[in-house]
């Protein structure tokens, strides 16, 4: 690794992260069957907002989560709204927390992102409830809460390929 620090450049920070996120979103909300099931709608923002907030505290990624939760929201013809306040409710705790988190083992990280997706999902099955009146089924949110999870090698990838942009993980 480099002993000099690289520039976090917002493109390659934010934009890039983003637009893959929901380029995959688009592409995984496709009316394709395998065996017979359709593909999973794992939540994809979470993993950059996972490694958003591990990386560096900025408005830049809250900003980002804002508009692609709208997207999300109008993809999946959620209430507006729905999917940035999730968003947030995750990134918000993980970014007060990445003090701690910086320089913990992988298995440590993967189990604070499960714990982060299960709060976005916690909050975004809540308010759509309250929304509708009907609470959505559990079993649903479970299995978009585990096809998200399943996405922690993105977030740690993201970690990783800024990593030496950071001096706490030096």
């Amino acid at each position: 690794m480099s002993a000099v620090a690289r520039p976090l450049r917002i493109s390659r920070w934010v934009g890039l992260p983003l637009l893959g996120a929901l380029l995959a979103s688009l592409l995984l909300a496709a009316p394709i069957r395998l065996l017979g099931l359709p593909l999973p709608e794992p939540v994809t923002l979470m993993a950059p907002a996972f490694a958003w907030a591990m990386i560096r505290p900025a408005a830049s990624p809250a900003f980002a989560l804002l508009l692609g939760g709208l997207a999300l929201d109008a993809l999946w013809g959620g209430p507006t709204g729905l999917w940035p306040v999730a968003l947030l409710a995750a990134y918000l705790p993980v970014l007060a927390l990445r003090n701690i988190l910086a320089g913990q083992s992988r298995l440590v990280l993967a189990a604070w992102y499960a714990l982060a997706c299960l709060l976005a999902q916690a909050v975004g099955w809540l308010v759509t409830g309250w929304i509708s009146g009907t609470l959505p089924a559990l079993a649903a949110a479970g299995l978009q809460w585990l096809a998200t999870v399943l996405l922690f090698p993105v977030a740690a990838q993201l970690i990783d390929g800024f990593r030496d942009a950071d001096v706490r993980f030096r």
